[in-house]
């Protein structure tokens, strides 16, 4: 047990220097800023120019998940997770579609050997390994590939009129990207299960029912709620945010015991930071606190 707390304890402490040495990469990432994207496209919103906005951008396709796409949406990510002044994300696509999966046209002359070689997928995984809190806009279609995608962001708000599922089943295959480890995560075992063998969807509505999705808003007002969220996000440190996710994000890897162990060594490593003394100082003096990353 003691091995156990100690490799906890040097997690927690790595988890807060590399966290803290982010503002010193304060250079902006132009390139998310040009709008030189073929699949994708880029902007900074908020009141603060805080949260960044990634759009899927293949209307024609219904936001296919091109290998194109996803290799520009993982260099977007890269980008924004160096850029100091961005305190958060939103990923989102078309009122139509959020991802309506991946591209089947593209993907169909894949052989078993090829998606071993070439690693196959592999450029998603960004999406979850970005350390900076990620919320999903989705509006219209998240399947298949959509819906995971949407899956490896952290918060989902939906458009009342999305629509959720993951029909691979159909395709004659199963879901290669999260489908079935995460949705049964977030869902459980039975809805989980009917979702895949079945391919069915599931609305809005149900998707906030089962947990799926944290917000259901008029498709209209989506993107706006989901900025507001990003913005509410900012306002705290963006270190302490940023270790607070991967002590959520931890719950799904560990056991209970292994968790909590985990949580009390991250939240006993945020005493050794200036935000969280100047959290606790701007609460005794009744003020705004002023974070700086540190």
């Amino acid at each position: 047990m003691a091995n156990i707390a100690k490799l906890f304890t040097v997690r927690a402490q790595t988890l807060v220097q590399a966290a803290a040495r982010q503002p010193q990469v304060a250079a902006r990432f132009s390139s998310t800023s040009t709008g030189n994207w073929e699949f994708i496209k880029t902007e900074v919103a908020g009141e603060k120019k805080n949260v960044a906005v990634i759009t899927l951008n293949r209307p024609k396709a219904l936001n296919a998940l091109c290998n194109g796409l996803m290799k520009e949406l993982s260099t977007a990510l890269k980008g924004y997770g160096k850029d100091s002044k961005i305190a958060a994300i939103v990923l989102t696509g078309s009122e139509k579609a959020f991802a309506a999966g991946a591209d089947i046209k593209e993907m169909a002359p894949n052989t078993y050997s090829q998606c071993i070689q070439g690693n196959f997928l592999n450029d998603w995984t960004e999406v979850a390994r970005t350390q900076k809190p990620i919320i999903a806009a989705v509006n219209g279609y998240a399947l298949g590939g959509g819906c995971e995608l949407a899956m490896m962001c952290d918060i989902i708000y939906a458009g009342e009129k999305a629509k959720f599922g993951q029909p691979e089943i159909a395709l004659g295959t199963i879901p290669g990207a999260g489908g079935t480890q995460r949705l049964t995560r977030v869902v459980g075992k039975s809805k989980a299960m009917e979702m895949c063998l079945t391919g069915n969807m599931i609305n809005a509505q149900e998707a906030e029912k089962v947990g799926l999705v944290s917000k259901v808003v008029p498709a209209d007002q989506l993107l706006g709620e989901a900025i507001k969220l990003g913005e509410k996000i900012g306002t705290h440190s963006n270190l302490i945010v940023q270790l607070c996710k991967e002590s959520v994000n931890t719950a799904y890897e560990t056991t209970l015991q292994e968790g909590l162990k985990f949580e009390r060594r991250t939240f006993h490593a945020t005493f050794s930071t200036a935000d969280r003394k100047e959290g606790m100082q701007a609460f005794v003096e009744k003020r705004p606190a002023n974070f700086i990353s540190e």
